[in-house]
């Protein structure tokens, strides 16, 4: 998993696939993910979550696996 420019996230999936995931639509869908947008560093920290079952950036942000692959 890496960020991209643009709000985006390349993440690689078990099974070896590889999508690339666009989280501007997040801004408007939910607005704690505003503080992606907003400082940028913070987007830049995402990290795979604890088992693999997605992505997070801190306690208040997070997108399953499930959300990544159908997005």
């Amino acid at each position: 998993m890496k960020p991209l420019e643009d709000f985006r996230l390349m993440v690689t999936f078990e099974c070896g696939d590889v999508k690339e995931y666009d989280v501007k639509p997040l801004f408007t869908k939910w607005p704690s993910f505003c503080a992606l947008r907003d400082e940028q560093k913070l987007f830049e920290l995402v990290d795979v979550s604890p088992g693999g079952y997605g992505v997070i950036w801190n306690d208040e942000l997070d997108l399953s696996c499930e959300e990544l692959w159908n997005g």
